[in-house]
């Protein structure tokens, strides 16, 4: 990469830099180090897939942030050109301070992130049924701020935890636990936040007031090669088309890296990671399915009302026509990740046809959807007859 650099000529960096070969070379390699933090932590096909798309950006913006440091090292004090050798030493400072002191935390950040935004997908299986407790490593190593967390119990859907879950700082070994609500007295919230405060004291600027589970990112979006503007910008959300000019090369960089991260074709699942998706949707309709009656009979189901006041029935049915369906998608195990949350996307979701043909039955009709989030439009179709609205089958596609 400093080999790419050396050849740039002007007296600014170019910025169009990051997006050729020996830039996203080394960006990549970077983010691949960050991405095996947590390549043995159990989680759904989709939340890796933001996870790893947060480690590209990051690394990405990081690798900007060299290119510029390292920038000014190609001009000697008189003005002239260095040569190579000259240039390639006065930079390794660079890479001993990037790439190995600062890449050590970012590596235990990220296996620390990764590993709370497992455990908050399986949080949310539950949902309130259980309180979250806060725990610490219980030894000498704790910081004293972090101690005061320690044992804080709230419901999962208590503000709290979109603050002051963990990590709390930079090699924090901090984590949370379901525990019964029986066992242990709920904190009050006030007090909660303000050991929160009290805890994350020293992050003056408020880096880590973030929970990677809800966003979904290894990294808070204002992080040390960011600004504070970041949290707020809608590239962060996804959307590339922004409501206002970058007017500073990092905004300028950061739009280049979402671009050319949504281009990246996804890698295709192995048989063994077809088959463990397949198991886990079974298993996971099997569990969740609410109880309910259909005219005098027991039955298991969802019931929900989309956006355009239509109800519609989620049942076992759809979740083996989303199984057996479209194997050989690309993105066939992102799917079955998105089919548990169907009976949720459904009444978020946006109607586009309201009328399609059944080839199969010329009877019914399809009603179809789309929910579309950071990274990819889900589609679904609700099948109608006169028994009723079904949801039939969800397809997902690269936004």
């Amino acid at each position: 990469m400093m080999s790419a650099l050396y050849q740039e000529k002007g007296a600014n960096l170019r910025i169009g830099i990051i997006t050729e070969q020996p830039a996203q070379d080394f960006i990549n390699a970077h983010a691949d180090i960050l991405d095996s933090g947590f390549q043995q932590v159990s989680m759904s096909d989709a939340m890796r897939s933001r996870l790893q798309r947060s480690n590209y950006v990051f690394s990405g913006i990081k690798t900007f942030h060299e290119l510029n440091e390292a920038f000014p090292s190609l001009i000697d004090e008189n003005g002239n050109r260095k040569p190579f050798e000259q240039f390639l030493n006065d930079v390794q400072k660079i890479d001993q301070t990037y790439n190995r002191n600062y890449l050590r935390a970012e590596y235990n950040f990220v296996q620390a992130s990764a590993t709370m935004a497992a455990k908050w997908e399986e949080f949310q299986q539950d949902g309130d049924r259980y309180n979250l407790q806060y725990r610490t490593a219980n030894d000498d190593r704790v910081r004293p701020e972090h101690a005061a967390l320690d044992r804080v119990t709230l419901p999962m859907s208590d503000p709290f935890w979109e603050e002051y879950y963990p990590p709390n700082g930079w090699n924090c070994r901090c984590t949370v636990v379901q525990v019964r609500k029986s066992k242990y007295p709920e904190t009050p919230h006030d007090e909660a936040m303000q050991l929160g405060e009290l805890a994350t004291g020293k992050d003056t600027k408020g880096i880590f007031h973030f929970n990677p589970g809800i966003q979904q990112k290894t990294f808070p979006d204002y992080n040390p090669y960011t600004i504070k503007r970041c949290r707020d910008c809608d590239l962060a959300k996804g959307k590339l088309n922004l409501a206002f000019i970058p007017e500073n090369e990092l905004c300028a960089a950061c739009r280049l890296l979402h671009s050319l991260e949504k281009q990246k074709e996804p890698i295709p699942a192995s048989r063994s990671q077809v088959k463990r998706a397949q198991k886990g949707l079974e298993n996971w309709y099997k569990q969740n399915l609410p109880e309910d009656m259909d005219g005098k009979f027991p039955a298991r189901r969802f019931k929900v009302e989309t956006t355009d006041g239509i109800n519609v029935i989620v049942n076992r049915n759809f979740y083996k026509e989303t199984i057996n369906k479209h194997q050989d998608d690309i993105l066939y195990t992102l799917k079955l990740e998105y089919a548990k949350r169907a009976h949720e996307l459904i009444t978020k979701a946006t109607i586009t046809n309201p009328n399609e043909p059944s080839t199969d039955h010329p009877k019914e009709i399809f009603r179809v959807y789309d929910y579309v989030d950071d990274c990819y439009r889900v589609e679904m179709k609700v099948r109608c007859n006169r028994d009723g609205n079904y949801l039939h089958i969800l397809r997902v596609y690269k936004k």
